[in-house]
């Protein structure tokens, strides 16, 4: 079969591109190729919304469908340090990207040929639908290994989409890895395969002309509009996890208070026998 040929190629960096191709009439396949493992750095994060623009502004309303020309992962999420050393990363180039795609005013889809994983897997979950390969790869939120919080509109995304709280339990606090058919099993996928299986579920879903009235958009905001105003009113999150935090300090320094207390008391008891 001959290459289908690219409605356009957005850049990344000298090595890496999205690459927007139509395998099927209104259905525009997004594949990223961001060397080694598609992290969402600002380069990265700025194309992607650049490429949901100029669908979205540019070509008749379809189906937009994700996915990553580097095998091995969809994606592996942020460069971590790199991103709490960008000055306004989350809420100024992470969370734009989210809640465009949680908003999307057409369907998307994300097939996953390999890993997704920490910010990956969080992207995955801002897309309608979700594809992942059956023989290969893991969604997993690994920031307990590495010692990260969950942002507001991180953990909420979670809390919206994820159909069980044991599941949601047991993907934050024990930061499983779960591969494709254990995540059809739990909800957390709508099927397995690759491109191939996700043309064939938009035509099952009849997908292509969900977008026609004008309204698809809109619905998903309503229905994640946790998550949606999370991601607008960062400000307030952020402000918010400051006075937490200096919550989270006062209560420590008491329990730790109470716990020198007892040491003392008992310390005394022992000396007087």
């Amino acid at each position: 079969m001959p290459p289908i040929p690219a409605l356009f190629v957005l850049p990344i960096t000298p090595a890496g591109r999205i690459t927007c191709t139509q395998p099927s009439p209104r259905v525009y396949l997004l594949t990223f190729e961001s060397p080694p493992d598609n992290r969402m750095t600002p380069a990265f994060c700025d194309t992607f919304l650049l490429a949901l623009d100029i669908l979205d502004h540019r070509f008749p309303k379809g189906v937009v469908v994700t996915t990553s020309g580097i095998q091995k992962f969809y994606s592996n999420g942020l460069d971590y340090e790199s991103a709490i050393k960008t000055k306004g990363f989350f809420g100024e180039i992470l969370y734009p990207v989210w809640r465009r795609l949680l908003t999307y005013p057409m369907p998307t889809l994300a097939v996953m040929p390999g890993h997704a994983f920490a910010a990956g897997f969080m992207t995955v979950m801002m897309h309608d639908y979700r594809i992942m390969n059956p023989h290969r790869g893991y969604l997993c939120l690994n920031e307990l290994d590495f010692g990260a919080p969950l942002q507001p509109p991180m953990a909420s995304i979670f809390r919206q989409k994820v159909p069980s709280p044991n599941t949601y339990r047991t993907i934050v606090l024990e930061s499983k890895r779960i591969g494709a058919l254990e995540g059809m099993k739990e909800g957390l996928l709508d099927s397995v395969g690759g491109v191939e299986e996700a043309i064939t579920l938009i035509q099952e879903m009849r997908l292509l002309d969900r977008a026609k009235s004008g309204v698809y958009g809109r619905l998903k905001h309503e229905m994640w509009g946790e998550t949606v105003s999370l991601l607008e009113d960062y400000k307030d999150s952020e402000h918010k996890e400051r006075a937490d935090r200096e919550r989270q300090k006062t209560r420590k320094e008491q329990e730790l208070y109470r716990v020198e207390q007892w040491e003392s008391k008992t310390k005394t008891s022992k000396s007087k026998l």
